[in-house]
């Protein structure tokens, strides 16, 4: 019989490189722990990118010509705005990821994020009303990008209320990622209202096809505040999915072993 031993390997031979597997933490139990010792440099970074950006918003950048002071609540609203739209398209990417491959830490971060995203919704319309008093002489009118607003609060509060009513979680994320695959539509809705509609709201103060219409001062301080919100929504999001992880995962052994 031929020798099938393999020699065995050389003592100065490099050792094999480790492959570095991204599906090793689309399992709750390995993202458990990654996402807890994340959450707090996520919160340290909006902390300081929030007090970095009120700052030059409410101290260093000038008086806007036409509008006064009153214009500095554009530093909370505009970035509330962005963040409202952009954490929407992440949770329904995520819907979307648990909806067609079955991941169920895909749904969780979903879940994770749509209190978040409505949080910004809501800071977003009351902030433009308090904005809208004094431009426009009226808390709110049915503006089209005011109303496009609105209905997607609604529809952070209908995924949240839908996913709620349903006892079963694979049922529940599979019909809120319906839900949130369907009101992406209403994204390019708030973005693009302004051209396609005429709306007491001014259009666009950033643009990517053209410069800004304001100060350097005046852009800095948005983009900062802007960048922390998202900061916060990544500490906050991944906070809230360890909670939920727990809460569906109870019954495994990893759990009950990581919270004795």
């Amino acid at each position: 019989m031929a020798d099938t031993t393999y020699p065995a390997p050389r003592a100065d031979a490099a050792p094999r490189p480790r492959r570095w597997r991204l599906n090793h933490f689309s399992s709750p139990a390995s993202f458990y722990p990654l996402a807890g010792r994340l959450a707090p440099w996520f919160a340290a970074a909006a902390a300081l990118l929030a007090i970095a950006g009120l700052w030059i918003g409410f101290f260093v950048a000038p008086t806007d010509a036409q509008q006064g002071e009153g214009y500095r609540i554009i530093f909370v609203h505009v970035p509330a705005s962005w963040l409202s739209m952009f954490v929407y398209l992440v949770m329904a990417f995520w819907a979307a990821v648990g909806l067609a491959f079955n991941i169920r830490l895909a749904s969780m971060m979903a879940s994770a994020l749509a209190p978040t995203g409505a949080l910004f919704a809501a800071l977003s319309l009351i902030t433009g009303s308090l904005w809208g008093k004094p431009m426009w002489g009226t808390w709110w009118v049915w503006d089209a990008r005011l109303t496009s607003e609105l209905l997607l609060l609604f529809l952070y509060l209908g995924f949240l209320a839908l996913q709620a009513a349903i006892d079963e979680p694979r049922r529940a994320d599979k019909a809120g990622a319906i839900l949130a695959i369907v009101g992406v539509v209403n994204i390019p809705i708030i973005y693009f209202s302004v051209k396609w509609w005429s709306t007491l709201h001014q259009g666009a103060s950033v643009s990517l096809t053209k410069s800004p219409s304001m100060a350097q001062t005046m852009l800095l301080a948005m983009l900062l505040v802007a960048l922390a919100f998202w900061m916060y929504s990544v500490a906050v999001a991944l906070a809230r999915v360890r909670a939920i992880i727990l809460e569906r995962e109870r019954h495994t052994d990893w759990v009950k072993h990581a919270v004795d």
